[in-house]
């Protein structure tokens, strides 16, 4: 894993030797979202790392009236168990002496701020990556499956609607809806007031990113809609609500972009005399999310023990290499090599490799599935949709925050500063009927010009 990192004074020359320095400039802003929509669930203190949550299953309804006098059959109340694991994350910043004392700026204060942003944002990621794990997708135009979208492949009425009228089919709890003890549940997450008008109708959420969002904003049949009943819509590019579902925008939503293959060869290592695939995915250096998915290798023989590949060298980002045994196998473990991270629950994976390195895969690691590649050139966004009760998560509590601002033995002369935070997070799936995905394309690229 990386190493750790010690903020130095050198670092902030521009802030100590330019006046204009003090004052900074706004971050972008990451929209979280989901969070908001989960179950949250208290973590017990002293039951290990596992949470469970309960989902209780519907009573079949009588099959016949009962005769005078004779009571029905007797039901049996029955129940699932959904589990989570509950797992550690911490983020942290070190600052020396004289990069406090030097710098206009507080780095204290706003290493604080921008550490609760990485907290926050951190939840958001995981969420999404757990949400990708639902089982009932829908892709545009109904192609049948990732590989097979193309441009053009768009967000539109048709599969918003044959995804609403599927959920419902299923009895989705909706939101606002009648659901028992969730009778009349808020919709605070939009302060919108022509999206306000919605409270108190029974609809689903969907959560997608802005690109597939506005190809459906700007669909004929949509904008023919509201240019009877509402024109503001239309001069914000909106939206709100459409089809019986409540369209929010996020801009951490994973995406997944198809990359030709990238190919090996004969090496040296432990690998069995055999024929084997490699594949290749590439992960961005912010979020780490696994975005950029290239094809399956063509098949490698391997006869003394080893696969040679470079990894492409595309600045922020950081690659992993999946092995598949036989030929045209789909990878379905990591490869062991040395240039994977040294320490840290990785140790000995390809994954983590930096842009242009020689890799030498000397074996199969960990059991681990690559994200489904796109068609090449083709950028694939998930659109999540889901009603009441569908995921859960640990709630947002119990964080804590360490300022380590005082000399200890390791620091005798009191030279570094150390903030941060840890929490136990958890996410998981309670009912995958109650969340659904629809995949599609969009015609902006996410590039100017």
């Amino acid at each position: 894993m990386a190493a750790s990192v010690v903020n130095q004074s050198s670092q902030y020359a521009g802030a100590t030797t330019r006046i204009i320095a003090a004052k900074a400039l706004q971050e972008t802003q990451r929209y979280l979202i989901i969070y908001q929509f989960a179950d949250k669930e208290p973590m017990e203190h002293g039951h290990g790392v596992t949470w469970s949550a309960i989902r209780w299953s519907r009573l079949p309804l009588p099959q016949a009236p009962v005769a005078e006098g004779v009571p029905p059959p007797a039901n049996q109340l029955s129940f699932t168990q959904v589990t989570g694991s509950a797992v550690q994350w911490a983020g942290r910043l070190v600052f020396t002496d004289v990069s406090i004392i030097t710098t206009q700026q507080n780095l204290i204060s706003v290493g604080s701020k921008m550490l609760g942003m990485q907290l926050g944002e951190m939840k958001e990621r995981n969420a999404m990556v757990a949400l990708m794990s639902g089982t009932q997708v829908n892709y545009a135009n109904a192609v049948g499956s990732r590989a097979a979208l193309a441009a053009g492949d768009n967000l539109n009425p048709t599969d918003v609607s044959r995804t609403f009228a599927n959920m419902v089919n299923l009895g989705v709890p909706l939101w606002n809806g009648q659901t028992g003890e969730d009778v009349q549940r808020s919709i605070d997450y939009t302060a919108r007031q022509s999206e306000k008008t919605i409270k108190g109708v029974e609809h689903l959420v969907a959560v997608g990113n802005t690109f597939p969002l506005d190809d459906l904003a700007n669909n004929p049949t949509v904008v023919a809609a509201w240019q009877r009943s509402d024109i503001n819509r239309l001069y914000i590019n909106e939206m709100g609500y459409w089809k019986g579902i409540t369209f929010c925008r996020s801009n951490m939503i994973p995406t997944f972009t198809g990359i030709a293959q990238v190919n090996g060869a004969n090496g040296v290592g432990s690998l069995g005399t055999a024929t084997y695939t490699i594949q290749v995915t590439g992960w961005d250096n912010q979020n780490f999310y696994e975005s950029q998915i290239y094809q399956v290798s063509t098949d490698v023989s391997v006869t003394t023990g080893g696969i040679n590949v470079t990894v492409p060298s595309t600045p922020g980002f950081t690659y992993a290499v999946y092995v598949g045994i036989g030929s045209g196998a789909a990878p379905a473990n990591l490869g062991l090599t040395t240039s994977g991270p040294t320490s840290g629950p990785f140790q000995g994976q390809a994954i983590g490799i930096a842009p242009g390195t020689a890799v030498v895969i000397t074996g199969i690691g960990s059991m681990a599935i690559p994200p489904a590649a796109p068609a090449t050139g083709v950028t694939v966004y998930p659109t999540f949709v889901f009603g009441q009760n569908a995921f859960a998560c640990l709630k947002l509590e119990g964080v804590q925050w360490n300022r380590l601002m005082d000399a200890d033995k390791s620091d005798p002369h009191n030279q570094l500063r150390s903030i941060g935070w840890k929490l136990f997070e958890g996410w998981c799936i309670k009912d995958q009927r109650f969340l659904a995905r629809i995949e599609t394309t969009a015609s902006n690229s996410g590039t100017f010009g």
